[in-house]
Order: C-alpha cells, then sequence, then structure tokens
C-alpha cells in the first residue's frame, strides 16, 4: 500500500528550516517531499471539472466532488447527521463522546480539533499573526480581525428588527432577539453608558 500525505495534513514547525521554495506560489517547506507533494496541487492532472480545484491524486479529488454533488456518504450513529468525509464524522463524534484528545500543556483545556488547540496556544505564546493593513491592531483570530475590519468599513450588517439600528457586532444586538422590554432596558443602559 502507497502511503499518501495531503497538502492540508502537512504542518510545518516554526522551528523548523522552510528550504524547499514552491516557484509557483512562493509557499516554503522543510523538505522535498513535502514540496513534491504540494506542487501536484498546481498540476491539471487531478483537476475538478466543476470549480477548477486540483489535487495531488485521484482519490482526493473524488472526495471533493462530493461537494457538489451533496453525496454524504458517512452517517452519525447517534444523531444521523451525515458526512461528506470519515474524517468529519470522527470530529463530529466528539461532540456526542465528549473526548478531547487535543491536551494544551500548559493549562488544562482541552479540545476536539487539533486546530482548535493550535488556536489556544496563542492565548499563552501572544502570537497575533492576523494583522490589520489599515492600522497597527493584530488579533490571535482570523475572526476578529475580519470584525475589526467593519470599524474601517462601516459594514454593518446586523439590524434591529425593533428599531433599524444597524451593528458592526452580532453581540451588540444584544443577548435575546429584542422585545419592546429588553429594547428599552438596552437603550437605557447605552443612554447610561455614553
Amino acid at each position: 500500500m502507497e502511503f499518501e500525505i495531503k497538502t492540508e495534513d502537512i504542518t510545518e514547525h516554526d522551528d523548523e528550516p522552510r528550504l524547499y521554495l514552491c516557484t509557483v506560489c512562493d509557499k516554503r517547506f522543510s523538505s522535498e517531499k513535502y514540496l513534491s507533494v504540494h506542487k501536484q496541487m498546481h498540476s491539471d492532472k487531478y483537476k475538478c471539472t466543476e470549480c477548477g480545484k486540483c489535487f495531488s491524486s485521484n482519490t482526493y479529488l473524488a472526495v471533493h466532488r462530493r461537494i457538489h454533488s451533496g453525496e454524504k456518504p458517512f452517517e452519525c450513529s447517534v444523531c444521523s447527521k451525515r458526512f461528506a468525509q470519515a474524517g468529519h464524522l470522527v470530529v463530529h463524534s466528539r461532540i456526542h463522546s465528549g473526548e478531547k484528545p487535543y491536551k494544551c500543556r500548559m493549562c488544562d483545556k482541552a479540545f476536539r480539533v487539533s486546530g482548535d488547540l493550535n488556536t489556544h496556544m496563542r492565548v499563552h505564546t501572544g502570537d497575533k499573526p492576523y494583522k490589520c493593513h489599515m492600522c497597527d491592531k493584530a488579533f490571535s483570530v482570523s475572526a476578529s480581525l475580519n470584525i475589526h475590519m467593519r470599524v474601517h468599513t462601516g459594514d454593518k450588517p446586523y439590524k434591529c428588527s425593533v428599531c433599524n439600528k444597524s451593528f458592526s457586532r452580532f453581540n451588540d444586538l444584544g443577548p435575546v432577539a429584542p422585545t419592546p422590554l429588553n429594547f428599552n432596558q438596552r437603550l437605557t443602559r447605552e443612554l447610561i453608558s455614553d
């Protein structure tokens, strides 16, 4: 059986030198093997006819095609939710089992998904890789940067159904859907805080 590495499975560690450069996209890798697998993504050999995305094997292309077909062959035995990929079912199943296999070495927190642990570690390291290109602010998660950008764009996508006032953040609408009573309480809080 041939072992295949998916590009999305390749994790680069900050302490490893990334000497191998992809000449197509300028992404760097710590080994020739990882670079070789990555380069296959730029070829048209396994290309989706629907969206043009390229893959390193026919197997990964077939899994990707489920996005377009809507096929979800993997079903949760607890809640019957269906998934296009077996790995997504495995992660989902941890909701029911309570399993959190990714443990923080610096505190007691544990996570169902490795990416959540990686994001959490920024609490300890202070790393804020998401930088605003319009001001000096930086954020530890991309969602916070996206919300912050509304300060610059003036975008206010959340609208109160009672007063039609718009807000840049969902939480500014209040903890529950506005009713005349909690709307008045909130308005009072806003006037007091101004």
